[in-house]
This record gives C-alpha cells, sequence and structure tokens, in this order.
C-alpha cells in the first residue's frame, strides 16, 4: 500500500494542479493545424474569327521628279507642282491631312565619260493621298496627272478606320463565340462543369487584299 500511495497523490496533484490552473488561466489552449488542398481541372481551347468587308479606302501614291542645273532650281519646279497638285486635290474634297509627302530626296546628275562631273540635279517628291470614297480615285490621278505629276505609282485598297473597327470587333467576337462552343463540347465529353473563362489572348493574321 504504501508503494501504492506516492503515485496516488502524484496523480491527485497533477489533477488539482490542472484544476486550478483552469480556474485561474481560462481553458488550455490547444492548436489544430489543417491543409485543404482543391484542385482546378483546366483546359485550352483556340477559336477563330472572321469578318470580311468591301475596302472603303484608297491610298493612291504620285509624285514629281524635276531636273535642273542648279539645285535650287529643281527644288523650286518640284516644290511648286507638288503645292499645285495638293491645292487642286483638295478642290475634289480631299482633307488636307490625308495628304502627306513621304519621300524628298535631292541627288546630283553625273556624266562619267568626263570623269564623274555634276551636270546638274534631280529633285523628287512623292505624295500619298488617303481617298475615300474610292470613287473619287479616277479623279485624283487625273487631278495629279495634269498637274504635272510624272509618278504614278498606283493605289492600294484598304480599310478606313472605322470599318476597320468594326471588322475586328466582328471577328473577335466570332472568335469567343467558337472557342466558347468548343470548350463546352469538351467539358460535356469530359463530364466536367464549364467555369470562368480563366485568361484570353488574341493573335491578329491580316490577310492581304488583293
Amino acid at each position: 500500500m504504501k508503494d501504492l500511495k506516492t503515485p496516488f497523490f502524484t496523480i491527485l496533484f497533477i489533477f488539482l494542479f490542472l484544476f486550478l490552473y483552469t480556474k485561474l488561466s481560462g481553458p488550455i489552449p490547444f492548436f489544430i493545424n489543417s491543409l485543404q488542398t482543391t484542385k482546378t481541372n483546366m483546359f485550352q481551347v483556340v477559336g477563330e474569327g472572321k469578318a470580311t468587308a468591301v475596302p472603303d479606302t484608297a491610298m493612291v501614291s504620285v509624285g514629281v521628279t524635276s531636273k535642273a542645273q542648279a539645285v535650287e532650281d529643281a527644288q523650286a519646279k518640284t516644290n511648286r507642282l507638288a503645292s499645285k497638285i495638293i491645292e487642286d486635290i483638295k478642290k475634289l474634297g480631299i482633307e488636307e491631312k490625308n495628304i502627306k509627302t513621304v519621300n524628298y530626296s535631292v541627288n546630283p546628275d553625273y556624266d562619267y565619260s568626263r570623269g564623274q562631273t555634276i551636270t546638274g540635279y534631280t529633285v523628287n517628291q512623292t505624295l500619298e493621298i488617303k481617298v475615300k470614297p474610292i470613287e473619287k480615285v479616277n479623279r485624283v490621278i487625273d487631278t495629279a496627272t495634269l498637274d504635272g505629276a510624272n509618278l504614278i505609282q498606283g493605289a492600294s485598297f484598304v480599310f478606313g478606320d472605322e470599318l476597320q473597327k468594326k471588322l475586328e470587333d466582328e471577328a473577335r467576337k466570332q472568335a469567343v463565340d467558337n472557342a466558347r462552343a468548343k470548350a463546352e463540347s469538351l467539358a460535356n465529353a469530359a463530364g466536367i462543369r464549364l467555369g470562368k473563362i480563366i485568361d484570353v489572348s488574341e493573335s491578329n493574321q491580316a490577310v492581304p487584299i488583293l
């Protein structure tokens, strides 16, 4: 019995200590660390959208080239003809902001039979004219030619800013709808629920106008 008294009093002392501790200091704190994991199923689809339209704008390129023995004379002649072209084209309803000089060059002319002697100068000035509506293209070219343009580089047909934006928006919407349809089909086949779109990237591949 004497041997059992010591463990008995020890256990009793521990319980009394815990009882007094909880009364004086509150409940004994316990901390539990929990880790929650989630699994997200993601897949990627590519959608394609196309939009077509008839070009509504033309870019006309015309130029003037003049020769003279003195560089000042060649420049004056070229500038005079270019100014005349610009003024008459503006009379056709083309705004001045849509007429710009894209090239201006001055080059010496050589006579190689006399030891590379400069015999004069050639001055070139090229104008790029944005024409809208495109029905005015022939009148613009005819006017420039009559005013002295001797470099007619032709016309290219493009989309104006407003039409370009409209086509991009239309193609973009088609691409998103196409990608969503593919994603829903894949989700149904896999037996999973389709959630929100997480990321969108865009790639533009313009088709040249012939």
